[in-house]
């Protein structure tokens, strides 16, 4: 984390006059204190309104500087370790280990970053958490095999893949209570939720197709066909278009979701899993290659390929657009890339057999 700037001479006196820290839950006052003469002397001076201005700005600035804005944090998963792995994005390190039972592998953090949820396709479970605190919160017994997960852009919903039973389970956040289910294609996997909450896509890896769910009635209103064996799936942040990495037929199916209607079809590498979206591209995991392939949104042509681990599956872009995190199974790493220059600048190493099949990065107050 970024070290804080040295405070102006004035300041450090003052600091010296109280604690060093401040409860991390105090709020800053909506009005400055009286400036005390020598920064430790008795006698208060009442400032002018020009004077409480400037202590006040410096005071914030202060603060600021004091306290730097907590970084965004990858929430990865690892099957066979039944781990998930937080790590922080601006140090690159892991901070917290937390176990979590049957073989976990989607993951889903809610976008205003309160929560996440993890599928266990073994234990047949959703585990929900509270993401600040990092602890468990519920347990939800789904049954079936539940493996890709999503997230309504409220929070309040979590959605759950049953590849088993063919059928999407929707989920209450707050009360862990199952809402009701949908029927879906067959083997549903990577799930995603159109940007106004409005539309739930569920990729259905055997059908050879997408379905189309309506979440405020949990209905099935459409289906399109289209690469082979669709696995992950994800919507643009307009909400005009998703991409499915199809994992028999090596290539990426683009959709209108306008006209609902397969519109492009994207050659990339060997057994593609998943798509994230950033600077304008599309960033593809080729698990049997070891690489991403890299491809231009506006015009589809290919961009690049970027070597990063071994077996990548899970990956996700930072909230700026300047990273693209990529999780490999075999290797244990959480691969760093720069959006832009396609340069593969770290690799975290994070618990056996990441996954991170989903949205697994977390936005934090900032």
């Amino acid at each position: 984390m970024p070290r804080a700037r040295r405070l102006p001479r004035i300041v450090r006196a003052m600091a010296r006059c109280k604690p060093a820290r401040l409860p991390t839950n105090r709020a800053i006052p909506d009005r400055p204190p009286t400036v005390r003469e020598g920064g430790c002397g008795t006698r208060d001076i009442a400032p002018s309104p020009l004077g409480r201005a400037f202590w006040g700005a410096l005071a914030i600035a202060a603060l600021l500087a004091a306290f730097p804005a907590r970084a965004d944090e990858a929430f990865v998963t690892s099957q066979p370790a039944e781990m998930l792995s937080i790590v922080d994005l601006d140090s690159r390190t892991v901070v917290a280990s937390l176990p979590i039972p049957g073989k976990p592998a989607g993951i889903a953090v809610s976008p205003d970053g309160r929560r996440a949820f993890v599928t266990s396709p073994d234990g047949k479970a959703l585990t929900i958490l509270d993401a600040a605190t990092r602890t468990v919160t519920a347990r939800v017994d789904v049954g079936g095999g539940p493996v890709g997960v999503a997230v309504h852009p409220s929070g309040d919903i979590a959605y759950v893949a049953d590849w088993y039973g063919a059928r999407i389970i929707a989920v209450d956040a707050a009360s862990a209570r199952i809402l009701g289910t949908v029927q879906t294609g067959d083997s549903p996997s990577g799930l995603a939720v159109t940007p106004d909450g409005a539309l739930l896509l569920s990729a259905d890896r055997d059908s050879d197709a997408v379905s189309l769910i309506d979440t405020g009635s949990l209905k099935r209103v459409g289906e399109i066909k289209v690469g082979s064996r669709p696995f992950g799936v994800t919507i643009d942040a307009a909400g005009t278009r998703a991409y499915t990495a199809n994992v028999a037929s090596n290539d990426v199916s683009v959709i209108d979701l306008a006209t609902r209607r397969l519109i492009a079809t994207v050659k990339v590498g060997e057994r593609p899993y998943a798509v994230a979206l950033a600077q304008g591209r599309g960033f593809v995991t080729n698990q049997y290659a070891g690489t991403l392939s890299v491809f231009d949104l506006a015009t589809l042509e290919p961009v690049g390929t970027v070597a990063v681990g071994e077996y990548p599956e899970g990956i996700a872009a930072s909230r700026d657009g300047a990273f693209v995190y990529v999780a490999n199974w075999e290797t244990n790493t959480l691969s760093v890339v720069d959006a832009k220059t396609l340069k593969l600048v770290d690799d975290i190493v994070v618990a056996d057999g990441p996954r991170a099949f989903g949205s697994f990065i977390r936005a934090t107050s900032r």
